[in-house]
This record gives structure tokens, sequence and C-alpha cells, in this order.
């Protein structure tokens, strides 16, 4: 296991360009939702730029904080933390106010039956929070779900293309969008609507769950046939550089990786590694919820860690036993119900 670690703890390392960007970003930086899949390892990035550039600034994580140990780990890493419920409006009101703020709180799975709650956590809760911090910087995450299935042959939805959602969580993402676009003209606030389209860590993500059916020989879905990932680390990169690209009106930019991959080739890669032959499920469609990363690509370049070095290392990962977050994507989901 020590090696493989190894290589992934090197993966979670600023680059010089992050660090260099830290430099310029005047400000500390608070991230609302923590607690959520990316939110840890966003926040020890951003320390670790900080540190390396070797200035000052305030790391401050904001969360419920229900995952036993982790406010401690953040605390003796040198993060601050505050332990909030963002939908009660006085503990929202007595945050402090900072220049940059990352917002990744929201809600998706289980939204099915808890429509309301995801509405006011996905809708609602936004445009508090925009009041709240109209004079900061903000980083909203959203999702690629916010855009209709695509022709696979398209290339993926760029920024220009009119969002249809597709569901209640995804109709939700984009109430989330307009509140944020709302007050970002309102209050002239320097916004970026950040939408992901999908991270991936040797944890959790697309490509964890297609190595994890093929080692254990389950079927695999093919009715969503092809998809978009990005390293996780590449993603929060892109996250706190993208502090520096906020503007008002808000600006939209598409986060995910350079390929149109297809399943049945993700699955059969992972099967090679593994010495299993995938079993599949259903056909692929002619459409797809695919993203096309252009703009980010221009203004970061491509990601640092790329899809072969991902396949690998999470195949790696799942031999040695490595700690895994069971928390599926439902990435093979083509009618919005989550």
């Amino acid at each position: 296991m020590k090696e493989v670690e190894i290589a992934y703890n090197k993966l979670l390392q600023p680059s010089e360009d992050l660090i260099s960007d830290m430099t310029r970003l005047q400000g500390d930086i608070l991230i609302l939702g923590v607690g959520g899949k990316m939110g840890p390892a966003l926040a020890r990035l951003a320390k670790q730029a900080a540190d390396k550039a070797g200035i000052n600034k305030r790391i401050i994580g904001v969360a419920r904080f229900s995952e036993p140990g982790l406010q401690e780990e953040l605390n003796n890493e040198g993060i601050e933390t505050i332990c909030a419920d963002l939908l009660d409006d006085e503990q929202l009101q007595a945050l402090p106010g900072v220049e940059n703020v990352l917002y990744l709180a929201g809600t998706k799975f289980g939204t099915t039956g808890k429509e309301s709650f995801t509405w006011a956590m996905n809708s609602y809760l936004p445009g508090r929070v925009a009041q709240k911090f109209k004079n900061s910087r903000i980083v909203v995450f959203s999702t690629g779900n916010v855009y209709p299935l695509t022709p696979v042959a398209m290339g993926g939805a760029d920024e220009t293309l009119t969002p249809q959602p597709v569901g209640e969580y995804a109709q939700s993402c984009l109430g989330r969008e307009r509140m944020f676009q709302y007050y970002s003209v309102k209050n002239n606030t320097p916004v970026l609507i950040y939408r992901l389209n999908y991270a991936n860590d040797v944890t959790y993500g697309v490509l964890l769950e297609i190595a994890r059916s093929v080692k254990e020989k389950r079927e695999i879905d093919l009715s969503m046939g092809h998809v978009n990932v990005i390293w996780q680390g590449d993603a929060n990169e892109i996250a706190l550089r993208s502090l520096l690209h906020c503007a008002a009106p808000a600006k939209i930019l598409n986060v995910a990786g350079p390929e149109t991959i297809s399943v049945r080739w993700l699955a059969k890669e992972f099967g090679k590694l593994f010495g299993e032959t995938p079993q599949f499920v259903n056909h692929e469609q002619e459409t797809a919820l695919l993203s096309n990363a252009a703009e980010s690509f221009r203004l970061f370049g491509y990601p640092k860690v790329p899809l072969k070095k991902m396949i690998e290392l999470i195949a790696e990962w799942i031999k040695e036993g490595g700690k895994i977050i069971n928390k599926p994507t439902h990435f093979q989901e083509r009618t919005g119900q989550f």
C-alpha cells in the first residue's frame, strides 16, 4: 500500500502555476461546504499553496462536520474551521467576511422524495450566500447536469449552450446559478460559475465505480455510454485559480477532462489490469451528458494528471484495499432522478 499512497500523495501537491496565482490573490479564502467529497482536499491544497508561496493567508472551512474527526484533522493542518448550518440564517450571517469564497454547499443524492430540501439547499441558500458575501469574489460549484444530453459526436456542451436541466436536482442547480447571477449584476459581485463534470479520486468517482464493477464481476450499464472525467486535484486547482477570473456579470466555466471517453473502453482497460472480462448490459445511446471544457484549457492549460495515470492509480488502489467513499455518482442516470 505504501507505494500507491506515495504516488497518490504526489498528485495532491500544488503546482507552480497555483502557487504563482496564490501570490496574486489578495485576501483570505473561505470554503463553504468543506465537509463534502472535494472540500477537505480543496482546503488542504489551498493551505499548501499559500505556505509554499510564503504568504500568510487564512484558509477557513465551514460545514456541519458530520464526519467524525474531519474538523480536528483540518485544524491540525492549519486550516481554520467553523461548524455551522448554512440554512440557519443567524449562523450564516455570523460568518466572517472574506475577500474570496468558494461555494461547495449543495445536495444531490436522495433528492427524490426530498425535493423541497433540495431546492432550499440548491436555490434558496445561494441567494442568501450571494447577499451575505456581496463584497467578495465567489467561485460557485455547479454541475454539467444543467446541460441537456447532447450527441456524442458534438464533443460536449460548451458554455454558450442554453441549459435544459432534466429532473429536479439539475433544475435546482440551475436555480443556484441564477441566484448568483442575479446578485452578481445587482451588487456588482465578481462571480464564476464552475460547472464540473466529473471529478475523480482514488476514493470516489466514475472511474472507481467502473473499476469496482469490473473487479467484482458486476454488470456495467452502457446506457450512458460516454463520459468526461478529471482528476480531483486538477479540478481543485482550477477552482482556486478561478478566483482570479471572477467577473460581474458572472462568468460561466466548464471544468472537465479533454476526452470524450467510452465507458466500454474504460471497463476493458480496467479488465486488462484486473485480469477480468467486463460484463455489460444495455447499449450505448447516441447522446450523453458531456461537457466541452476548451475555455478552461485556454485559461489554465490541460489537466496535469492524464487519463491513463488515473486508471492505473485507481486500479492499484483497489488491489491494495485502499479506503473508498461509498457515494455513487449515478453517472448512468438519463432521466434526472437522483
